[in-house]
């Protein structure tokens, strides 16, 4: 069978959208760092609609490690196809992407890139690991910020790959860009922020000064779940389109970014294709991380005790989805502040319709990635809030401590556990060894209601099945 290439385009099925626009008018305009799964289905697909009215936005996509996009998208001429998996189902070729570049070979092409007076937007989805905090500034211990002080001609970090670039662009006076982070990280465009200048300043203070008076980092928040990609859907694509397609990928049919309104430089029209920008978006991004990401964790963790797979299956269990109305209802919903055109209640419920979505098959195993750095701020944020007010954290304990179970079953097991501190988690056992670790739990650590709230939920969830789940949460749903 024939491989997707702009050749191919032609003879694939009308009813499979493509792109609206000549790709060979189409100029490089963004640099994407880390284009994953969820960039591809996410950010790259509201770019491909923008190119069929403004061709000057076309993405460069880099990659800090691995070349497998570049090497399986490169004889596709950087082509994919997207399949929304949901009520309403379809596939769309996605042509954004003019390059693939991969730092390791790629490093002098990639600084050229991110500083040609044509780039006007670098943006990010690195994971919350790659920018390299603790405590939400820069960590000068983070060994890839160790190397990039060393050399940072040959940049290791995204943030050394961002100053690198910058300090290019300042030599050439070029001054027109945005840094847009579009990670799930609680006020990310400051963060992202706090970490350039702080790498900058070291390595030439008045490169941090240019950086913070010339350049913008934007806040923003996204939303779309997007599961990792299973080897049928090659084949369902294959069958739809008529040609084959190395690295397709799949997502819901619910996408959502917003964008804080502060740009250097010319902004792309991305609200005429459905994207909000606003001047708060710390309202969105804390609705979102709360009542989608806290629900999801929550599910990830108690579901895997429970020897379920998949957020359907752990959604579908009555009493699951019993506790986490209940989670929402009464600890969540409570602490948060809506945007002026959000109904939490009817948000809320969207998010689980959502979770019932037959089509996707989002792995718990996947969510209960990296939890030391994702719980911080799906989870314990929320924690901090009720008892500032004296609000119920019970249910938000549980939670908590079905993390502290899932992680003691991977000791037991001997399973890999997927965090970067896998040891310092791993060598824990019961709640106070847990409760030490200042990077996780921090003030909440030494806070004695919460101590006590979190160790009798870990009590409430020792030897917890399927069959006894609903005695043991029953006064935390009813």
């Amino acid at each position: 069978m024939q491989r997707l290439t702009s050749s191919a385009l032609a003879a694939i099925p009308g009813a499979v959208q493509k792109p609206r626009y000549q790709r060979g008018e189409v100029k490089t305009g963004i640099v994407h760092i880390g284009p994953g799964a969820f960039h591809r289905a996410h950010q790259a697909v509201y770019i491909d609609s923008l190119l069929a009215t403004d061709p000057r936005w076309g993405i460069c996509g880099v990659s800090l490690r691995s070349p497998a996009l570049k090497e399986k998208l490169g004889p596709q001429d950087n082509l994919y196809t997207l399949a929304v998996q949901d009520l309403t189902s379809g596939m769309r070729v996605i042509g954004a992407f003019t390059e693939l570049l991969v730092a390791p070979t790629d490093m002098a092409a990639i600084l050229a890139r991110m500083a040609s007076p044509e780039t006007y937007l670098i943006s990010l989805t690195v994971t919350e690991k790659g920018y390299c905090l603790k405590d939400g500034k820069l960590d000068w211990q983070h060994p890839d910020i160790a190397a990039d002080l060393a050399d940072i001609s040959a940049p290791v970090s995204a943030i050394g790959l961002l100053v690198a670039a910058l300090q290019r662009r300042r030599q050439a006076g070029l001054e027109n860009l945005t840094v847009l982070s579009c990670d799930n990280l609680v006020d990310n465009g400051h963060k992202l922020k706090g970490a350039v200048l702080a790498l900058a300043g070291r390595l030439d203070p008045a490169l941090g000064d240019w950086i913070a008076a010339k350049v913008a980092f934007p806040c923003s928040m996204v939303d779309s779940i997007t599961p990792a990609s299973e080897a049928d859907l090659e084949a369902t694509v294959a069958q739809t389109l008529g040609v084959t397609d190395a690295w397709p990928i799949k997502r819901e049919a619910f996408s959502q970014w917003v964008i804080e309104d502060h740009f250097s430089g010319p902004k792309p029209a991305l609200d005429s294709v459905g994207v909000t920008f606003t001047q708060d978006v710390a309202l969105y991004e804390q609705a979102k991380l709360r009542l989608l990401n806290g629900t999801h964790s929550t599910l990830a963790y108690l579901g895997s005790l429970l020897g379920l797979q998949t957020v359907l299956e752990a959604i579908s269990q009555p009493v699951l989805s019993d506790f986490i109305d209940a989670l929402v209802a009464k600890e969540i919903v409570p602490s948060l502040t809506a945007p002026d055109d959000m109904d939490l209640a009817a948000y809320a419920e969207a998010i689980l319709a959502r979770y019932r979505n037959p089509y996707i098959r989002h792995l718990l195993a996947q969510i209960a990635w990296d939890g030391s750095q994702k719980l911080p701020f799906r989870l314990l944020g929320t924690v901090r809030d009720n008892l500032k007010v004296g609000h119920s954290i019970d249910r938000l304990c549980v939670a908590v401590a079905a993390w502290l179970r899932f992680i003691e079953a991977k000791a037991q097991s001997g399973d890999a556990l997927t965090d970067p501190l896998a040891a310092k988690l791993l060598a824990c056992r019961g709640p106070d060894a847990f409760l030490a670790l200042d990077e996780v739990f921090g003030d909440l650590g030494a806070n004695p209601v919460f101590a006590a709230a979190l160790k009798a939920a870990y009590q409430r969830l020792d030897g917890i099945t399927l069959n006894s789940v609903r005695e043991r949460l029953h006064d935390l749903i009813d």
